[in-house]
């Protein structure tokens, strides 16, 4: 049987009759199970809807791991640069999707090669595991990681909570010289109404609502073809956004937050949460697989009461006090309220003080963060400030114990 890979229904319906024998998948998660699904499939045709770099990703490796699944690219134009990116990657033929008799043609040579090497594996013992499409980041080994986990919380909405998460993903993947660039992962667990797409500009075509129909089998291959890669500024991020539809956070269980961040954990260096600002089942998911929490709050005393009930709700969750960051954002407004009436408030030392700038909405509108679109802007080189001081200049924790809170 052929997998036919392709976003348009009508273009994959034609395909499949077309081909005959032939099963329909319209997203990465669905390709990657139905390959696992049925050990017997030879081939996947990549419609030509379907971006560039999964087919190339799928192929590299499928040829590592599955070399008898063949992959066919469909394109209506065959570029030199197409053609050679697709033949290093091990994608067997590109074809021009309106020429009927070459698709045809291509599909049998390459059943009729997968035949060839289904029995020279059997005949060795060879197993193989096919890998969806994967994104490693330019630069950065692709190595087994063993991640920080940074929470960015705040009991009250408007605090600037993305804006900071966004921002702080950023400045992580930039890294610093001593450093390189690092392997961040962000994810938008404010479930109902996420901000990250519309802050970095991205498009919603893949969320973790992807991840509900496979909760109780995801692994790090169906992750992956769940982010979305964000690129600016000499670094990249991949990130997990929220779902479009706000019912659908519902859907969204404590197991399956808990089981993306512990994913996400063991694929890169910093895993940076966006949260919603209420302690649901989701979100103590989130915070309990946390190294870092790096509460939000403003100069304003409905912002900061909220903050110190967070601090004292944290201390009820045992959660560890050496672990808590707090960031007074806009610390710089003129509110009437002194930085030592905002101490004596919430009763803890600030850690970071993000300045106020009309900068950050425009910003946000642009969806472009600061951090990588003015990088020596005050409001980036506070969050930088606070990056290398907190995270990029210190010893990972230690393994612990620190997945568990108290019960009850």
């Amino acid at each position: 049987m052929t997998i036919i890979y392709e976003f348009d229904a009508r273009f994959a319906h034609h395909l499949a009759t077309l081909l005959g024998d032939a099963v329909v998948v319209d997203s990465a998660p669905a390709l990657v199970e139905q390959v696992n699904t049925d050990r017997d499939e030879h081939l996947v045709l990549f419609g030509p809807s379907v971006p560039l770099a999964d087919a190339v990703a799928f192929a590299g490796q499928c040829r590592l791991r599955r070399p008898e699944l063949g992959v066919v690219l469909l394109r209506p134009e065959l570029g030199v640069d197409v053609l050679a990116d697709a033949l290093k990657a091990g994608i067997r033929e590109v074809v021009d999707p309106a020429n009927h008799a070459a698709v045809l043609a291509a599909s049998a040579r390459s059943r009729d090669l997968s035949r060839q090497l289904a029995g020279a594996g059997r005949a060795s013992g060879r197993a193989a595991v096919p890998g969806p499409p994967a994104r490693p980041q330019p630069g950065v080994p692709d190595e087994p990681a063993d991640g920080q986990v940074i929470t960015v919380f705040a009991a009250k909405g408007g605090c600037g909570k993305s804006t900071i998460a966004t921002n702080l993903a950023v400045t992580l993947a930039q890294g610093t010289k001593a450093t390189g660039h690092r392997r961040v992962c962000l994810l938008d667990l404010d479930l109902a109404f996420g901000d990250v797409a519309i802050m970095m500009q991205l498009s919603p075509q893949r969320t973790i609502a992807d991840a509900i129909p496979v909760a109780d089998r995801i692994d790090e291959t169906g992750l992956r073809t769940m982010l979305t890669r964000y690129e600016s500024g000499g670094a990249a991020v991949d990130v997990l956004l929220a779902p479009v539809q706000p019912a659908i956070a519902e859907e969204i269980t404590r197991d399956l937050v808990t089981e993306v961040v512990h994913l996400a954990r063991s694929m890169y260096d910093f895993v940076v949460i966006d949260t919603a600002s209420a302690f649901t089942e989701q979100m103590l998911a989130a915070l309990d697989a946390t190294h870092h929490y790096v509460l939000v709050g403003t100069p304003e005393l409905p912002s900061l009461k909220n903050l110190r009930v967070t601090l004292d709700m944290f201390d009820l969750l045992d959660y560890r006090r050496e672990a808590r960051i707090v960031v007074l954002n806009r610390a710089d407004s003129k509110v009437g309220i002194t930085m030592t009436e905002v101490e004596k408030v919430i009763r803890v030392p600030i850690s970071g003080f993000i300045p106020s700038s009309r900068d950050v909405p425009v910003s946000a509108n642009r969806g472009v963060p600061l951090a990588a679109g003015q990088p020596q802007h005050p409001v980036s080189s506070a969050i930088r400030e606070l990056a290398v001081k907190r995270f990029l200049g210190a010893p990972a924790p230690a393994k612990r114990g620190m997945f568990t809170r108290k019960k009850g």
